[in-house]
């Protein structure tokens, strides 16, 4: 059967924009790309209008599920382990200038630290309601309709929630007749922040051994070491020098989620970065991702979140909104399971993988995937249609259509079904 005129434009046209630069060109561009899940959502923000509802068609429900924003490392060794080496170094008088510049940067950003790991910043906040905002001037006629029901639930994490209530306040402001409807519990975990399967984790565990390989491949220190170091003898005998750049290069990469003025990229040389950034990408690409050298599975763990959207989806007979919170480890599976685009390639070469599929595409800070649904205008006739955003950006999907981005909800609804059945 030969694929719709529209489908194969609008397919020929996304390609063309993915080849249009290269991984390297577009982080060589906008090098903070290169900080993968820590990538600022707002740095990265759609410049393409969406495209109009069909003729005889308006949007009445919105289904989401979205990311907590920009936040503090997690670890409770992120700052203090780097800091710690860097500190003895220096009293044992084995820092470089720069190693010294960098320690008093790191000791100076220290204090802010303090009792936050995980918590989310002022950024992450700020990244929400941009979000929250968009969603009402893009559907109004769901956000500013009234009395319109918002059920928005959150996973029990506390940025995950500020996350939900940022958005929820922009709803709030654009229309004070929501009906907005907070819920946090650990009831709800089971399909907003569900754990992987032993299933899962025994084939997550098969791309070990190529994670190992990349690290080694892809991570070389002895440069960075030589400028932090004055003493080589000194860094062998003491440093995990690999390990440790790794460390430098996560600060580095979410210093962009705070509003602040310390900067650490300067410390890694352009192909460092790049480099470093391919190693990232490879691990979630394995974790995450339908790699085939975990079987295609590791999508699956988000199989009863996609139940969830379906299942909810049968119950909207008003206009509505459900919207969901929680981590990019839910939506960088679900966009693979869902088949946004090419999130779901499979790439047996991970040498190449930074030139098919590229992780800031999926899971930046405040990632989140919409699902619009459209109903006949009334007195209209015709099936309910749906289109996907991945970050407000228009998505292809895993069906045939001829009025790209809208799809029959039928006939998409099936075509997961029978996907997850298939599975389970």
């Amino acid at each position: 059967m030969k694929k719709p005129i529209t489908l194969l434009l609008a397919a020929t046209l996304f390609s063309l924009g993915l080849q249009a630069q290269s991984a390297r060109e577009e982080i060589k561009a906008n090098i903070y790309l290169s900080g993968s899940n820590y990538l600022d959502y707002d740095r990265q923000l759609p410049t393409t209008p969406l495209t109009a509802a069909p003729k005889g068609y308006e949007p009445y429900y919105l289904s989401h599920y979205g990311r907590h924003g920009s936040r503090w490392l997690i670890g409770e060794g992120s700052y203090a382990g780097p800091i710690n080496t860097l500190r003895e170094a220096n009293e044992e008088g084995k820092l470089t200038p720069l190693g010294q510049e960098t320690l008093r940067k790191l000791e100076a950003f220290l204090p802010t630290t303090e009792k936050r790991l995980g918590d989310l910043t002022t950024v992450g906040e700020r990244q929400h309601h941009g979000i929250g905002r968009r969603m009402t001037e893009n559907f109004p006629e769901i956000f500013k309709a009234r009395n319109v029901p918002i059920d928005a639930r959150s996973t029990v994490v506390i940025r995950c929630i500020l996350s939900m209530t940022a958005e929820c306040e922009e709803f709030a402001a654009a229309n004070p007749t929501a009906k907005i409807h907070n819920d946090v519990s650990e009831s709800l975990q089971y399909y907003l922040n569900r754990p992987k399967s032993p299933r899962l984790r025994e084939a997550g565990m098969l791309g070990r051994k190529d994670q190992d390989k990349y690290n080694k491949l892809y991570t070389h220190p002895e440069r960075l070491m030589k400028s932090l170091f004055n003493d080589d003898q000194y860094v062998y005998d003491n440093i995990r020098a690999g390990s440790f750049m790794r460390q430098l290069f996560e600060i580095a990469a979410n210093m962009q989620s705070h509003d602040t003025d310390i900067e650490l990229y300067s410390l890694f040389t352009e192909d460092e970065i790049y480099d470093q950034w391919r190693l990232t990408n490879i691990g979630w690409y394995l974790d995450f991702a339908a790699a085939p050298q975990t079987r295609g599975l590791m999508p699956f763990s988000q199989a009863t979140l996609l139940r969830n959207i379906i299942e909810t989806a049968d119950t909207v007979t008003q206009v509505q909104a459900t919207l969901r919170f929680g981590h990019e480890i839910c939506v960088m599976p679900l966009a693979c399971l869902l088949e946004l685009d090419n999130c779901n390639i499979q790439v047996e070469d991970l040498s190449k993988l930074d030139e098919q599929w590229q992780n800031y595409k999926i899971f930046p800070m405040a990632c989140n995937i919409q699902l619009v649904f459209y109903r006949p205008k009334k007195g209209k006739t015709g099936d309910i249609l749906v289109k996907a955003l991945l970050n407000e950006r228009e998505t292809r999907l895993p069906i045939q259509t001829d009025q790209w981005p809208y799809y029959r909800w039928q006939d998409l609804r099936q075509y997961y079904l029978d996907k997850l059945s298939k599975y389970e």
